[in-house]
C-alpha cells in the first residue's frame, strides 16, 4: 500500500467513526452510559491515526523534495564526471574498473559499457603488470594521492606513456572501498622533453657571446635572461650591515638574471672565466619551444636556491657547513683520485656569508677538518673533499 491510499482509507475511517459516534450520541433511546468504552477508545485512536497519516505525508512530501535535489545533483555531477577533459577512472581496490567516462573510453578505445568489469591491468604491457599490482597493494595502505608513470596500450593500438594520478575512497570505518584514477598520455611531452635536450643548442644559435673574467661584475638587464655557455657565477645580495650573502651558484646550462628575483640587490660576479647568451623575456613569450627549453633549467635554480636557504636554517654551524660543502661538491665537484675536487676557488668569505657566520669560524672549522683528514687542498688551493658524505 502507498502512503496515498492509507492516507485516503485512514480519513474514510475516520469519518466513518465520527458519523457513527454522532448518530449514536442523539438517538433519544439510546442512553450515553449504553456507549461501549471500546467504541470511544476506537474514535479517539482513528484521530490519533489520522494525524499520523497526515505528518507522514509531510515527511513523505519533504522525502521528495530531497530526493528530487539529490537527483539532480547526483546528474550535474555525473555530468562533471562524463565530460571531464581529463580520462577519469573509478575501480575497485583489485583495479576492477566500476565506472568510465567518455575522455577514459576514447583514450583506451574501448566502449564505456565494455570498460565496466574490466581489469585496469588489461591495459598495462605484461613486463610492467607486477609493479601496478604492487602499487595497488600500496595505494589501499595509504591515504597519500599518488602519481604513477607507466606505459598503457589501447584496445587494438598501440602503447602510449601515460600519467596516472591514484586517489583512495574509504568508508566511515576507513577501510578502502575504492580508487579513483586520472589518465593522461604524456607521450607528446615525453617527446617534447626529448627534443629539449637536443635542442639547448638552440639557445646559442646566432645569438653574440658575452664574455667575463675571473672576477668581472656581470651587468643585469630586468629585461634578459643570461645563459651561461661556460663559466660559474657567483650570485649575491648584500644585508644591511653590507656584508655580501651568497644565494647562488649559475654553472654551465643554467640561467639566472634580476628577473628571476624579487631582491631588490642582486649581483652576480664571474668566479671563472664566463661566457653567456641573452635571452630577452619577450622572446620567451612569444616561443613555446624556447620556454620549454628554459623552464627546466629556471626550475633547477629554484631547487638551488632552497638548498641554499636550507643551509641557512640549520641551528649549528659545523651543520652549515657539511651541507654547504654537500652542495658544492654536487654542483662544481668533479672527481680526481684523492676525492672530490672543487673546481672552482671559494674564499672563506664566501664561504663564511652562505653559512651566516664569520670569516674567523669558517678558518676555524675548515682548519679542524683539514686536521681530521676530511678535507684538503691541491697545488692550486683548490678544495678537496674526501669521503664526504
Amino acid at each position: 500500500m502507498n502512503i496515498e491510499k492509507f492516507i485516503q482509507r485512514s480519513e474514510t475511517l475516520h469519518n466513518r467513526l465520527a458519523d457513527l459516534y454522532q448518530t449514536a450520541s442523539v438517538l433519544p433511546w439510546i442512553s450515553p452510559d449504553l456507549l461501549p468504552q471500546a467504541f470511544n477508545e476506537l474514535y479517539n485512536t482513528s484521530k490519533v491515526v489520522q494525524l499520523a497519516a497526515e505528518e507522514l505525508h509531510q515527511q513523505n512530501e519533504e522525502l521528495i523534495q530531497t530526493r528530487n535535489c539529490l537527483e539532480t545533483e547526483r546528474q550535474y555531477y555525473q555530468e562533471l564526471f562524463e565530460f571531464a577533459p581529463d580520462a577519469y577512472l573509478v575501480t575497485n581496490t583489485e583495479g576492477i574498473i566500476q565506472e568510465a567516462n567518455f575522455n577514459a573510453a576514447k583514450l583506451l578505445n574501448v566502449s564505456k559499457q565494455f570498460l565496466v568489469g574490466k581489469p585496469m591491468i588489461n591495459f598495462v604491457p605484461l613486463e610492467e603488470r607486477q609493479h601496478l599490482r604492487n602499487e595497488l597493494i600500496e595505494l589501499s595502505q595509504s591515504d597519500r594521492v599518488k602519481e604513477l608513470l607507466i606505459r598503457l596500450q589501447q584496445r587494438h593500438g598501440e602503447f602510449f606513456d601515460a600519467a596516472l594520478t591514484v586517489a583512495v575512497a574509504r568508508n566511515r570505518q576507513g577501510k578502502a572501498t575504492s580508487l579513483r584514477w586520472v589518465l593522461r598520455n604524456i607521450s607528446e611531452r615525453k617527446q617534447l622533453e626529448s627534443t629539449v635536450v637536443k635542442n639547448d643548442s638552440d639557445l646559442l644559435y646566432d645569438r653574440p657571446v658575452q664574455k667575463y673574467s675571473k672576477g668581472e661584475t656581470i651587468p643585469l638587464n630586468p629585461l634578459v635572461i643570461l645563459y651561461v655557455c661556460q663559466g660559474l657565477v657567483k650570485l649575491s645580495t648584500y644585508c644591511e650591515t653590507g656584508e655580501e650573502v651568497l644565494i647562488g651558484l649559475a654553472t654551465a646550462e643554467m640561467v639566472f638574471g634580476s628577473s628571476l628575483t624579487s631582491l631588490n640587490i642582486y649581483q652576480a660576479t664571474a668566479l671563472s672565466d664566463v661566457e653567456l647568451v641573452s635571452i630577452y623575456a619577450a622572446e620567451i613569450a612569444a616561443s613555446p619551444n624556447l620556454s620549454h627549453i628554459l623552464l627546466p633549467k629556471i626550475n633547477q635554480r629554484l631547487r638551488q636556491t632552497e638548498s641554499f636557504l636550507v643551509i641557512c636554517g640549520r641551528r649549528r654551524v659545523q651543520e652549515r657547513l657539511h651541507h654547504l660543502l654537500q652542495l658544492l661538491k654536487q654542483e662544481v665537484g668533479e672527481t680526481v683520485p684523492e676525492g672530490t675536487r672543487l673546481s672552482v676557488r671559494f674564499t672563506h668569505e664566501d664561504i663564511a656569508s652562505a653559512c651566516c657566520t664569520t670569516r674567523v669560524t669558517i678558518t676555524r672549522l675548515i682548519g679542524k677538518l683539514q686536521e681530521e683528514g676530511i678535507i684538503s687542498f691541491d697545488l692550486k688551493k683548490h678544495m678537496i673533499l674526501k669521503d664526504f658524505e
